[in-house]
C-alpha cells in the first residue's frame, strides 16, 4: 500500500530541495521550469514569463490549440493571446529555441472569471488585496510570509476557494486559511486536490472575509492561481463507469449547481453537497484505440504527480461547464453497488463480466461481492479503479471461498521505471480460482476512510488480454526530446500487460518530417523498450508533434493502440500524461553509432556477431567512445566496451540465452564520450562534456534450435 500523503509530501519536498537540478552531463537540453502566470481567462491577453535552463534563442512557444498564440516580446517574455473558442481546461506550453524544444508546463484556461494580478505588499490584514467573487488571482508564494486577500460576501452565499499550484506543475505546497474580518479563523485546508487546498464556505453574515495563502515550506517565487467562485463546482459524479454508446443517469454532487439541484445526504464538512441528475452517454470512438481523452491533465490524483491514467480507458466530461470529471468506458454492461453489502453474508451478487461503480460510504466501510466460477475455473481478472479515476481511497482486494480460505489478494500495481512513475494505489491482476466454486470479493480502504470522495469501479472478469503502452523521455530531469542532425535520441517505452498478455508489440511513428526517422520497435514479453529517433546529416531544423502507435495480436485480433505520451514534472520526481509527443531537430551531433547488419537471425543459445560503427561529425572530437547495452531484455548479454580514439568500428558479440522465446527483439547500444563543447562556438575554450547517445536499433530474430532426432 502507498505510504500516507504526509510522508509522500515530505519525501517529495526533500527531493525538490536537496537533489541537483542540472541536466546530467550532456549537450544543452532546454528545460522549462515554470511559467508565470499559470492561468488566464478566455478570451484574454497577458504577458507570460518563462524560467528555465538552456533557453538560449527561445523565441517561440508551442501550444496544443490554435487559439493559443504567443508573440515574442523580449528574452523569456511573451505576449499570450487566448481566443474565446479555447475550451476551459489545462494545456501544455513548450518553449522552442536554439537547442530544441523543452518539456511542457501546464497553463489553465478558464471561462467566466475575472483575471487579477497579485499586488504586493499584501502580507498583513491592513494590506490585504481586495478581490471580488468569481475572480482568479495570479500570484507567487511569498517565502517566509503569507499573501492576504479581502473578499466581500453576502449572508448565505456559498463560495469555493481553490488554490491551484501543484495541479499546474508548480512546486508550491500551499495552505489555505479563511478568517472573519475580526481575525477569527473560520476554516483551513491543505492537500485537498493532491497538494493543493480548497475551502467550501457559506457566509454566516454580510461582510468582508480574509483569505490567507502561504507555502507550507516557506519557499518563495512559486506561482499559484487563487480562484474564488460561486459558479457551479463539482465534487464528484456517480456512477463512474458507462458502457460505450449507452446512456445512464448521472448523479452530480457539488456546490452551486443551479436550477433543479437539491440538497443531498452527502456532506463536505458541515455543508451538504447539492445533487443534480443529468443523462450522459458513453463515447463510442475511444474504445477502438484504448485511449483516454481529457480536458484537464491528471495532476490531482496524488500528492506526487503520477502516471495514474496510463492504464485507463475513458474520458473526462464537464457537466454544467464546471470542473471535469472522469468516466471509465467499457464495452460491457455496467452496474452500481447495492447496499447493504457490508458483511460476507450480505455480499452483492455479480454477473460476469462485471463493471460496477461503488463507494466507501462511511468510515470503516467494507464492501462484499460474490460470484461463481464457470466449469473451467482458472485465472480471473480483477481491477479496482480508484486513483485512476481521481478517487481518494487506497483500496485493497481479497478473494475467499465460502469456507473463508483466501484464494488471493491484490494491492498496488504499476511500473516505476526510470523517470516513469506509474505505480498506483489501485489493485489489478489475476487470481487462479477453482471451477464451479462460489467466491466472495472483499474491497476496503487501507485506512478505513469513507465519504462521497471515496469512489471506485470494480471489474471482475474472465481474462481479457490487452496492453497499454506509454512513452517518456529517459533520465531524471525535465527535458524535451531534441534530435541533433546526424545523431540519435531515445524514448523509454513502458508496457503494462493486462490479464496475461505476452505477445510481441510493435511501436511505430507517424507524421515524421523529412530527414527524421524511427525504425519500428519490437517489444517481446517485456515491460520496457527503447525507441530510437535519428536525423539525417542535412535534416532541416524542425519542431512539432508526432504520433506513436503500438500494434499487437490479441488472440486472432490485431489491436492498434495509441502510445500515450508522458513527461517528467520535476527534476528527480513525478511524471504525468501529455496530449502529444513533441520532437525537435537541431544542429549537428558530435557522433553517430549504428550496428551492421541492422537485422540478423540467431538461434536461441547462440551468439550474434555484428559490427558497431562510429562516425565522428565534429572535427575536434577525437576521443574514444565507450559503449554498453541500453535496457537490453534479460535474455541478451553484451559486455561493456570501447571504440578507441583511432577506430571507427569494432566487432562485438551478443549472447542469446538458451530458451529465449522465438520472436523479434529490438536492441539498442548506448555510447558515451567526452566531447569538446562550448555554447559559443566562436570561443576557443571547449571543455570536455560527457555526451550520451543511442545507436540506431538492431533487430534480432530469435529462432528455435533444430530439434534433436
Amino acid at each position: 500500500m502507498r505510504i500516507n500523503a504526509m510522508i509522500s509530501r515530505q519525501i517529495a519536498l526533500t527531493l525538490l530541495l536537496v537533489l541537483p537540478t542540472t541536466v546530467f552531463a550532456d549537450l544543452p537540453s532546454p528545460q522549462l521550469h515554470r511559467i508565470m502566470p499559470i492561468g488566464i481567462n478566455a478570451p484574454g491577453e497577458v504577458e507570460l514569463n518563462i524560467v528555465g535552463a538552456d533557453l538560449e534563442g527561445v523565441d517561440a512557444l508551442l501550444f496544443e490549440h490554435p487559439g493559443l498564440k504567443a508573440a515574442f516580446v523580449k528574452d523569456k517574455v511573451f505576449k499570450l493571446t487566448v481566443a474565446a473558442d479555447v475550451p476551459a481546461g489545462t494545456y501544455d506550453v513548450r518553449a522552442v529555441g536554439r537547442f530544441g524544444v523543452t518539456n511542457p508546463r501546464l497553463l489553465s484556461i478558464t471561462h467566466g472569471l475575472q483575471d487579477v494580478t497579485e499586488v504586493e505588499p499584501n502580507n498583513a490584514a491592513e494590506k490585504a488585496q481586495s478581490i471580488t467573487v468569481n475572480s482568479a488571482v495570479d500570484a507567487q508564494s511569498d517565502g517566509n510570509n503569507q499573501d492576504l486577500y479581502r473578499v466581500a460576501l453576502k449572508q448565505g452565499q456559498r463560495v469555493v476557494i481553490d488554490v491551484q499550484s501543484a495541479r499546474l506543475d508548480a512546486e508550491m505546497d500551499a495552505t489555505l486559511v479563511l478568517f472573519a474580518a475580526s481575525g477569527q479563523q473560520l476554516a483551513s485546508n491543505s492537500d485537498y486536490y493532491g497538494r493543493d487546498p480548497q475551502i467550501d464556505f457559506q457566509a454566516p453574515a454580510d461582510g468582508d472575509y480574509l483569505i490567507e495563502v502561504r507555502d507550507l515550506t516557506y519557499r518563495g517565487g512559486y506561482p499559484y492561481r487563487l480562484v474564488v467562485s460561486h459558479r457551479p463546482h463539482i465534487e464528484n459524479i456517480f456512477p463512474r463507469a458507462v458502457q460505450a454508446g449507452q446512456t445512464v443517469e448521472l448523479e452530480v454532487l457539488g456546490q452551486n449547481l443551479g436550477a433543479g439541484a437539491q440538497p443531498s445526504a452527502w456532506k463536505l464538512g458541515d455543508l451538504p453537497l447539492e445533487m443534480l441528475k443529468l443523462p450522459v452517454t458513453g463515447s463510442t470512438n475511444i474504445l477502438p484505440t484504448g485511449a483516454y481523452r481529457f480536458l484537464e491533465h491528471a495532476s490531482q490524483h496524488s500528492v506526487l504527480p503520477t502516471a495514474a491514467t496510463c492504464t485507463l480507458v475513458g474520458e473526462q466530461i464537464a457537466p454544467l461547464n464546471a470542473n471535469p470529471q472522469i468516466l471509465l468506458l467499457t464495452d460491457s454492461p455496467t452496474a452500481v453497488e447495492a447496499e447493504p453489502n457490508d458483511t460476507k453474508e450480505q455480499a452483492q451478487p455479480l454477473t460476469l463480466p462485471s463493471i460496477l461503480s461503488a463507494r466507501f460510504d462511511r468510515e470503516r466501510d467494507v464492501d462484499w461481492y460474490t460470484f461463481e466460477t464457470d466449469d473451467k475455473g482458472g485465472a480471473y481478472g480483477f481491477d479496482v479503479y480508484c486513483e485512476r479515476i481521481a478517487g481518494r481511497a487506497d483500496p485493497y482486494l481479497s478473494v475467499t471461498d465460502e469456507k473463508g480460505n483466501v484464494a488471493g489478494s491484490l494491492d498496488d500495481f504499476g511500473h516505476r521505471i526510470a523517470s516513469f512513475d506509474g505505480h498506483l494505489r489501485d489493485p489489478s491482476g489475476t487470481i487462479n480460482l477453482s471451477p464451479k466454486t462460489r467466491y466472495r470479493v472483499m474491497v476496503k480502504d487501507a485506512y478505513g476512510r469513507g465519504g462521497a470522495r471515496y469512489q471506485y469501479v470494480l471489474s471482475v472478469r474472465k481474462p481479457q488480454p490487452d496492453f497499454f503502452v506509454a512513452s517518456i523521455q529517459p533520465g531524471n530531469n525535465m527535458s524535451g526530446t531534441t534530435i541533433w542532425q546526424g545523431g540519435a535520441e531515445q524514448l523509454d517505452i513502458v508496457v503494462h500487460a493486462k490479464d496475461g498478455f505476452t505477445d510481441s508489440i510493435q511501436v511505430t511513428a507517424e507524421g515524421l518530417p523529412p530527414g527524421l526517422h524511427a525504425a519500428p520497435l519490437t517489444i517481446s514479453n517485456n515491460q520496457r523498450g527503447t525507441l530510437v529517433l535519428w536525423a539525417d546529416d542535412n535534416a532541416a531544423p524542425w519542431t512539432g508533434p508526432v504520433k506513436l502507435f503500438a500494434t499487437a495480436k490479441v488472440g486472432e485480433v490485431t489491436r492498434r493502440r495509441e502510445v500515450r505520451a508522458f513527461c517528467r514534472v520535476y527534476n528527480q520526481v513525478g511524471s504525468r500524461e501529455t496530449r502529444e509527443h513533441v520532437f525537435a531537430v537541431r544542429e549537428r551531433a558530435p557522433f553517430k553509432l549504428w550496428v551492421e547488419p541492422e537485422q540478423i537471425t540467431v538461434e536461441a543459445g547462440q551468439k550474434a556477431d555484428v559490427k558497431l560503427r562510429l562516425v565522428r561529425h565534429w572535427n575536434d572530437f577525437k576521443n574514444a567512445v565507450d559503449f554498453q547495452p541500453l535496457n537490453f531484455p534479460g535474455q541478451f548479454q553484451l559486455g561493456n566496451g570501447k571504440i578507441a580514439a583511432d577506430q571507427t568500428e569494432i566487432a562485438i558479440s551478443m549472447t542469446v540465452q538458451a530458451g529465449t522465446r522465438p520472436a523479434d527483439y529490438t536492441l539498442v547500444i548506448q555510447g558515451q564520450a567526452q566531447v569538446p563543447f562550448n555554447k559559443d562556438s566562436a570561443k576557443p575554450d571547449k571543455p570536455n562534456t560527457l555526451v550520451s547517445a543511442p545507436s540506431l536499433p538492431l533487430t534480432i530474430t530469435v529462432t528455435e534450435p533444430p530439434k534433436k532426432p
